[in-house]
């Protein structure tokens, strides 16, 4: 898929490229140049530097235009700035330089059309649900597909706790957890954590 980098910072695109070894790939640096780059590639993975492109970024979002493989890069991302990204249909919110071993993971959990945040906003995302506060639809979906134990693995899981966490909790090993929360993802439909937050909030 052709990458096309976002940002007004030409050093910022440079330093990507560089930093990642990335080789075929496309670059604009306002709204009139990504529109223009859009409707020539059609398809393409758009990796955006919140820091000199945010008020074009929210334009997209807010006018229902953000193109479907989106990744938002900045310099010291904020949870609150994540969250609000995710829950708009961005697929990867993070550190605009980030080591090349999560550049890669990123790209590639989203090339898999699932969603990738860094660990603190995914436990922030898991814990902004209150289980009291879940609706009664989530709650009568969460029991009638889940078995009790399961039922139990993902109030955990909205809690914010990790696999290691939730396997220490309830006296069983990670692999048995990493079994539930595979059979949780199977039968609600969802690929990963944060589009099991997005399903149940």
């Amino acid at each position: 898929m052709q990458i096309l980098f976002f940002s007004s910072n030409l050093d910022m695109i440079d330093e990507w490229k560089r930093r990642h070894s990335v080789e075929s790939c496309r670059s604009c640096y306002n709204l009139d140049s990504l529109q223009k780059e859009l409707e020539n590639l059609g398809t393409c993975l758009l990796i955006a530097d919140y820091d000199s492109v945010a008020h074009d970024l929210n334009k997209l979002i807010y006018s229902d235009k953000l193109p479907q493989n989106t990744i938002v890069l900045e310099r010291v991302p904020e949870i609150v700035t994540g969250k609000m990204l995710i829950s708009h249909g961005v697929k990867a919110y993070g550190n605009s330089r980030m080591l090349t071993v999560h550049f890669s993971q990123m790209f590639e959990t989203v090339l898999d059309g699932k969603v990738w945040t860094y660990p603190e906003l995914t436990a922030a995302l898991a814990r902004r649900i209150n289980i009291t506060a879940l609706s009664a639809e989530a709650t009568e979906l969460i029991n009638n597909k889940l078995t009790p134990k399961e039922n139990e693995v993902i109030h955990l899981i909205l809690n914010g706790l990790t696999n290691d966490a939730i396997a220490s909790k309830l006296e069983i090993t990670p692999r048995t957890v990493k079994a539930h929360v595979s059979a949780i993802f199977t039968k609600l439909h969802v690929n990963d954590r944060v589009s099991l937050v997005l399903l149940l909030k």
